[in-house]
């Protein structure tokens, strides 16, 4: 009997582990599943966030929102064979991807023009290729 309770138990924490391991637990809520509404709010916040001041009093924290919302996305499309061949998820990834390097290199400076005027050009070209439905 013992030896069956033991294996049972085995058996359950397998398992509980296992679906731990399978859930979104580690996304924090932001992400509807729903791509394009999902892509133009990253893209909102996004422009709030290069646009902040850099005298802002609240500028430490709405960068700390932006990499959130950054890693959230990633985390919620990144595997996600229905989007990764779009060009509207590709042209994304690249600028999200410049601006974590930014936050990540240079995390007490404001984000230079050039860097903005680069990411607002590929939000454009985002937002097109949505309203094209790629």
């Amino acid at each position: 009997m013992r030896q069956l309770i033991t294996r049972f138990l085995a058996f359950a924490l397998v398992a509980a582990i296992s679906l731990t391991g399978c859930s979104n637990a580690g996304v924090s809520g932001q992400m509807t599943g729903e791509y394009k509404a999902d892509t133009l709010t990253v893209i909102d916040n996004l422009r709030t966030a290069i646009n902040v001041s850099p005298d802002d009093p609240d500028r430490d924290g709405v960068e700390v929102d932006a990499r959130n919302i950054i890693n959230d996305y990633f985390s919620f499309y990144r595997r996600d064979n229905a989007v990764d061949s779009l060009s509207s998820f590709a042209t994304l990834r690249t600028a999200l991807n410049g601006l974590a390097g930014h936050y990540s290199s240079y995390p007490n400076r404001p984000v230079p023009e050039k860097l903005k005027q680069r990411l607002e050009q590929e939000f454009k070209q985002v937002e097109a290729a949505l309203k094209r439905g790629a």
